[in-house]
């Protein structure tokens, strides 16, 4: 696991990108994507430069059940928004939010992973140490499957929306095993509130208890975090 310390999130962005450029370089076709705060920088990087992905695929990790892709909470819109719309692909997978066959829908996603192995993986990583919504206790041999949302998130999630009715009660998930098939992965993290997290991921035993902890059996992981995140480590 190689670990890239940085001042700040601008910062990590760039470095983010000389590891998309290069991965790109070296024949790079598939990429599997996150949403969230921490790869926005990365995606600012990579939609103002000359960088062209229009031969290549994208997979995401997660959307929402019950939401459309033109729902500001979608990540259908997220991508869209901070990506696509500027620096498209050839084809991008985001699971099937509106699907009315949730199980239909998950074999169609695995399937869609195994017939176009991920290159390069991009993750960020919760503060319980969950990658994508693969909450603690998530087998490592899970593959894409629905998660059903604690109360706690959608509790968190409902200032987002109208009122808390209208909060998605799951989401599809790309799995662990899927997540660690992928050739390489980048992780990113930033802020105070990931330091515990990095350290179990990093230093701490391999567990369940912690997802992202699979990840030291993973043979090429890099890490890009800031210096409050990793604040904790030794």
């Amino acid at each position: 696991m190689k670990l890239i310390i940085v001042k700040n999130q601008a910062e990590a962005g760039k470095k983010a990108f000389e590891i998309f450029k290069e991965e790109l370089n070296n024949g790079a076709k598939v990429f599997g994507l996150a949403t969230g705060s921490s790869p926005i920088s990365l995606y600012n990087e990579l939609t103002n430069s000359d960088l062209d992905f229009s031969d290549c695929t994208s997979i995401n990790l997660d959307e929402y059940v019950g939401l459309k892709p033109t729902n500001s909470q979608s990540y259908h819109y997220f991508m869209n928004q901070h990506l696509f719309s500027k620096k498209p692909f050839k084809k991008s997978y985001v699971p099937d939010g509106e699907t009315k066959d949730v199980a239909q829908e998950i074999a169609h996603y695995n399937k869609i992973i195994k017939e176009n192995p991920i290159d390069l993986q991009l993750l960020g990583i919760g503060r319980n140490g969950h990658i994508a919504f693969n909450e603690p206790g998530t087998s490592f041999d899970s593959v894409t499957h629905e998660v059903k949302l604690s109360q706690s998130t959608i509790e968190a999630n409902s200032r987002f929306f109208d009122n808390i009715d209208e909060v998605p009660k799951s989401a599809i998930c790309m799995g662990i095993a899927s997540i660690m098939s992928a050739k390489k992965i980048l992780l990113c993290a930033f802020g105070e509130n990931k330091q515990d997290a990095l350290k179990g991921m990093i230093e701490g035993p391999i567990t369940e208890d912690v997802p992202a902890s699979v990840l030291q059996k993973h043979p090429d992981v890099t890490v890009i975090c800031d210096e409050i995140a990793a604040k904790k480590l030794k």
